[in-house]
Parts: C-alpha cells; structure tokens; sequence
C-alpha cells in the first residue's frame, strides 16, 4: 500500500505541476488580482479537485460510462465555459482590474469548475484506473489516491499563482499586462484543442 501511495504521489505531482487550465487560470489571477484575493481560487481547486477524484474513484464515473453522451455533452459545455473564461482573462485590462469591474473566481466556482476541466477529467479516471487494484480495499486506495491529490496540489497550484504574483510586480506596463493576459488566454484556448479533437473523432469517426 505505502508503494502505491508513493507512485500516486508522483503521478499526482508531475500532472498537477504541468500546465494546464486550473495553472493558467490561478497564474493569471495571481497576476491580476495578487496572492491574497486569489486564495478562494486557490483552496478552491486544491480541494475540489480531490473531492471530484473521491467522488469518480466511489463510482460516479460508472454513470459516464453508461452513458457516454452526457459526458460527451459535459466536455462541450465546459469548451464553452473556457472560451469564455479565455476571453474573460484576454479582455482584463489593468484599469478594469483596479476599478473592479472583474474579480477573481471565488471558492466554489473554482471548486465546481474541475467537473467541466477536462484535463481534470483525464487526471482522476487515469489515477483511479492505474492506481486501483482489483485485489486489493478499493475505499482504501480511492482514498489514498484522493489524499496524494491534496497532498501535490498546494505546492504545485501554489507554485503558479506565486509566479503569478511574482509577474504582478514585474508587468507594472499596463501594455504588457495586456499583453501577457492575451498569451494566457491563447494558451487556455490552446488546452481546449485536445478536447475538441476527442469529441470530433467520437461524432464523427465511426460515421467516416
């Protein structure tokens, strides 16, 4: 069990750290809005990303594959979702920021966005899939899957809204404030490609 645990803890740390919507987003907002309005962001995908791994390894992934259309409608819901957060963050000019016209997402909608991440998707079913044994207590390493997440996700979240912060002192030019929240809109639209990809070949492929 201590193996498995140390194997999930490298599996949860090498995707958690590497770029991704949840990153791009807490990097940006960093930026924006600095480290302390941030940190309902923060706490929210540090622990709503784990309860979504809790509730997939308890079974709530069975209904998906049962029904793999409503899954299929969840990705385009949440490719909308983030093009709308892309342009949320390319259109955040600093003067918007300081009058507060924008602000950062709060806990639970950070928390409620890990169901349309579909990176967050991918996460949790390949730990839950590799990491669960059909010999061994499934409560037990759901759990331990689950507390590796909680585990890797403050040092690693934490990691890209400091460097986000970190920016916020450096882009004092309003312009390339603008100019860095336009990238990291691009990017975020970048992450959707795969996803819309996957959704083609699934309407599209067995038709061809």
């Amino acid at each position: 069990m201590l193996e498995i645990f140390i194997a999930v803890l490298f599996f949860a740390f090498s995707t958690t750290i590497t770029p991704g919507p949840n990153n791009v987003m807490i990097m940006s907002s960093g930026m924006n809005y600095g480290i302390k309005a941030s940190l309902p962001h923060f706490f929210g995908i540090c622990f709503g990303f784990p309860v979504m791994v809790l509730l997939v390894g308890l079974g709530f992934g069975v209904i998906f594959d049962r029904y793999p259309n409503l899954h299929q409608l969840i990705k385009v819901l949440g490719i909308i979702y983030l093009l709308w957060l892309a342009w949320h963050i390319g259109t955040a000019e600093p003067k918007a920021i300081k009058k507060g016209e924008k602000k950062p997402f709060t806990f639970w909608q950070a928390a409620l966005f890990q169901w349309v991440n579909a990176k967050a998707w991918v996460m949790a079913t390949g730990a839950v899939a590799a990491f669960t044994t059909v010999a061994g207590s499934p409560l037990l390493e759901v759990l331990a899957i689950t507390l590796a997440f909680l585990l890797m996700a403050f040092p690693c979240v934490g990691v890209w809204l400091a460097f986000g912060s970190l920016l916020r002192k450096v882009l004092t030019n309003p312009i390339m404030q603008r100019l860095f929240n336009i990238t990291m809109a691009l990017i975020l639209v970048l992450s959707i490609v795969p996803v819309v990809i996957d959704l083609w070949y699934f309407y599209f492929a067995p038709a061809a």
